[in-house]
């Protein structure tokens, strides 16, 4: 459905897909009660929700760890002024299973940095919303 202002709104599924072409996103969190945000490359799992790996001494990992953050990622043409972003907002916790982390060893998103200690971390995605806007002309 396209809005007045020109975006469309994008269901769940199309948020999705189009997050799952992104190589990099932002991690949106509260660091030292102010907000925060970090890129990040990740991965979705096969539920949607976002994945992470990084070092489990990270001060990522003790930010997020167990609170709800946002997640978005997005892709725009500055020429064409067409795009989109996506939100997921959820809660984030380190994957502690033996078992789960072993099978996100083997699918989940590698790490861009060294780690030596490498954690991933899930974040649920409860909520999830986009916009895409189609190469709209602007006005001066």
């Amino acid at each position: 459905m396209f809005h007045g202002n020109g975006f469309r709104a994008l269901d769940r599924q199309e948020c999705l897909r189009l997050m799952a072409k992104a190589p990099v996103g932002r991690v949106l969190y509260t660091r030292q009660a102010l907000p925060a945000v970090l890129p990040v490359n990740f991965s979705l799992d096969t539920d949607g929700s976002v994945l992470l790996r990084t070092s489990a001494r990270s001060d990522l990992v003790r930010a997020i760890d167990g609170v709800v953050v946002a997640f978005e990622a997005d892709d725009f043409d500055a020429a064409t002024r067409s795009g989109w972003s996506v939100v997921v907002t959820g809660r984030a916790t380190v994957v502690t299973d033996p078992a789960e982390h072993e099978r996100l060893s083997r699918t989940g998103p590698r790490s861009w940095v060294v780690t030596h200690d490498g954690v991933f971390v899930r974040i649920e995605a409860e909520m999830v919303t986009g916009r895409e806007l189609t190469g709209t002309r602007g006005t001066d």
